[in-house]
């Protein structure tokens, strides 16, 4: 049987903002867009785990951005690994630290390996690499993946996470065709935890929730083997908006009901936050106009497509076993 034999952190969650640590792990220097929503996550992803940490970034937004030639934002051990390959360097960081403390060449005390990487390099190119860490229950770690919906290092090329109907640079909207991308969004959380069944964390976030966000971190880094959290990241540049509201776009996505919020734990699935207030009826979910009306990526929308797109997200909360987790149906709801 598969055991850690080295200690684990122990992360109790935040009780409230005013308990929130004031050291800062990302600091000041990085380059990212105004209004980069990643780089609040790289902030509170390090604030949440502390300082016995080590960070592995694969090539993509936060890794050009946050280090270029001789400096970093980044205050705690840190290093860049390649495009489609976090889910290896967290693996293999985890079993180094291991085998060192192992043989004694190194005290033994928890120390986070928390590797992150973007929607193109973790949903679409890393999610063969990540799968196979979910598969090893004796190594502990969090891959964390910052989601923006693009491939926005390279210019806002589509990715398996661009949502239907998005304008990027490979999908732009012309007379004859006013929709390029037909595809529906990438459902990555759901499928690694449908698919790794002993995974004991995978959870979706919004950092326009910090709070609840963080305390994800901490629990994923807490509670022993690979984990994975999902994180939805509004950019300014390829959603095309003004950078003031990076904050409000983030709730939008969880109020209308598109980007729902959950935690599966040894198991067993919970909704939380406003995601759970809409579940049980208590916050009745936004239009989804609301959030694709703010956005200039889908400036070529007609009504057609904004019925097509709500209908969507009607069907998920409406007819999905769970919402945002499980899109099957029973056959006697048909």
């Amino acid at each position: 049987m598969a055991t850690i034999d080295y200690p684990l952190p122990k992360l109790e969650p935040f009780k409230g903002q005013k308990k929130i640590p004031l050291e800062e792990f990302f600091t000041s220097g990085h380059r990212t867009c105004q209004g980069c929503e990643s780089a609040l996550v790289m902030k509170m992803m390090a604030k949440a785990a502390g300082p016995r940490s080590i960070i592995l970034g694969s090539t993509g937004c936060m890794y050009v951005a946050n280090t270029t030639y001789y400096s970093t934002s980044w205050v705690i051990p840190w290093m860049h690994t390649q495009l489609g390959s976090s889910g290896s360097a967290a693996l293999g960081t985890a079993m180094g630290l291991k085998a060192l403390m192992r043989k004694g060449k190194m005290k033994k005390e928890p120390i986070n390996v928390i590797a992150f990487c973007g929607d193109g390099g973790g949903a679409d190119m890393g999610l063969a690499a990540i799968s196979a860490t979910l598969t090893h229950p004796d190594y502990n770690l969090l891959i964390l993946m910052y989601d923006n919906e693009s491939y926005a290092n390279t210019d806002i090329q589509l990715s398996g996470s661009t949502p239907y109907g998005a304008n990027t640079t490979f999908s732009p909207p012309g007379t004859v065709k006013r929709i390029l991308h037909h595809r529906w969004k990438k459902n990555m959380a759901g499928m690694l935890a449908a698919g790794h069944p002993e995974c004991k964390y995978i959870a979706t976030v919004d950092m326009s929730y910090g709070l609840q966000a963080m305390n994800c971190v901490r629990k994923a880094l807490s509670i022993g083997g690979p984990t994975f959290i999902h994180s939805l990241d509004p950019c300014p540049k390829g959603w095309d908006y003004d950078p003031m509201i990076s904050h409000e776009l983030g709730e939008l996505a969880v109020t209308t009901g598109v980007w729902p919020l959950y935690e599966i734990e040894n198991g067993v699935l919970k909704l939380y936050g406003k995601t759970k207030e809409i579940a049980e009826g208590r916050y009745k979910r936004l239009p989804v106009r609301d959030y694709l009306l703010r956005q200039g990526r889908f400036a070529h929308f007609i009504e057609e497509d904004f019925d097509y797109f709500q209908n969507k997200i009607d069907q998920m909360w409406q007819k999905w076993l769970i919402p945002g987790v499980i899109p099957f149906r029973r056959e006697i709801d048909q």
